[in-house]
């Protein structure tokens, strides 16, 4: 039925018509953004999924430059460590080259033991990366019953996201106590000394000796600190026996009056000791080292999975897109086209008023 009040035909063209610029529009925006979901309104879930999961990979973008940062810090420590063992090595060597010589010959090598002392001292307070020394360190008094204890060093090393939606933090925690070289806390705030100005005793004697390193052993073991256990050792021996001063890998003296050539074997062993535990903290340092390469390559991978998953989440199909552009170009036409030929009915219709 021709009417002149409604064009059906020309409706239906352009709601047709419009329908396609709508899907022209959408199209257009996914090529310009690259998104197939750019805002909420586009899909909900997905963009709460993506909008997540970015923020979660901006936060392993921190957790990354916090394991290079504590990478630092463990390496120079390790620097210094190697050469404090490097070091020491020198001393134990020196030593034994004195059993049998002068005095004179003993005056001049200890001249260069309290060099190399110096030295080790040197490499120690030198270690320091952002502030953070695991060598020299200061301790001071906290609560009880931790008072003296130098604290953990705690390098963030992972973002997790359970699935309640709770952040978790995850860490790598590097023993301070141990590895620590020199503490220059006062003698009242000091729960341990540090390897190499931790002091023992020396006897003249090796069954003096013998009972001292074992009530030594056995108050360490017990829980008691290496100042304590030192005091408790000396008492386990008989007061007869004669003691060299308190001595440590940074303070021994082979000048000192009553030194004798097996004094100075006392003290190979003594720094021999100090070797193993020197080795030992180099040992916690290299794990921690090995643990934080190992979590960066862990990050930087987790960080690249993220970024596929969203991708196929929200990422737009270019070629598809593309495709879908160039046909909506050819309906769009075709639509303005009928729209033409259907306002041109009605012209037919009027013509033939004007023709009567």
């Amino acid at each position: 039925m021709a009417s002149i009040m409604t064009n059906a035909a020309a409706l239906t063209a352009l709601q047709s018509l419009n329908a396609t610029n709508k899907s022209l529009e959408q199209t257009q925006a996914r090529i310009s953004t690259g998104y197939r979901v750019s805002e909420a309104s586009d899909n909900a879930a997905y963009w709460s999924i993506a909008t997540t999961m970015r923020s979660d990979n901006q936060a392993l973008s921190t957790v990354q430059d916090a394991l290079g940062l504590g990478a630092s810090k463990v390496d120079t420590a390790y620097t210094g460590m190697n050469n404090v063992l490097s070091t020491i090595s020198q001393i134990k060597t020196k030593l034994l080259s004195t059993v049998g010589q002068t005095d004179a010959a003993k005056a001049k090598t200890q001249t260069e033991i309290t060099a190399l002392q110096a030295q080790m001292k040197s490499f120690a307070d030198a270690a320091t990366f952002s502030g953070s020394n695991y060598l020299s360190v200061t301790s001071t008094q906290v609560a009880a019953p931790n008072d003296g204890v130098q604290p953990d060093s705690k390098i963030v090393s992972s973002f997790n996201r359970t699935s309640s939606g709770a952040v978790q933090l995850g860490t790598i925690d590097i023993d301070v106590e141990s590895t620590k070289l020199f503490d220059n806390g006062l003698s009242t705030a000091v729960k341990n000394s540090g390897i190499l100005d931790r002091k023992t005793s020396i006897y003249a004697t090796g069954a003096a000796q013998t009972q001292y390193d074992t009530a030594y052993a056995t108050a360490i073991a017990g829980g008691a600190t290496d100042i304590a256990a030192n005091t408790t050792a000396q008492a386990a021996v008989s007061p007869a026996a004669t003691k060299i001063d308190n001595v440590s890998a940074f303070n021994l003296d082979i000048t000192a009056p009553g030194v004798t050539d097996d004094i100075i074997t006392q003290m190979i062993t003594k720094i021999d000791n100090v070797m193993g535990q020197l080795t030992n903290s180099a040992t916690i340092l290299g794990s921690a080292k090995s643990s934080i390469d190992l979590q960066k390559t862990f990050t930087s991978s987790l960080m690249d999975s993220i970024d596929r998953g969203v991708g196929q989440l929200v990422d737009a199909d270019m070629n598809k897109e593309s495709t879908r552009l160039q046909a909506l170009q050819v309906q769009q036409q075709l639509g303005i086209q009928s729209l033409s030929i259907a306002n041109s009915s009605s012209q037919s219709i009027l013509s033939l008023f004007k023709n009567g």
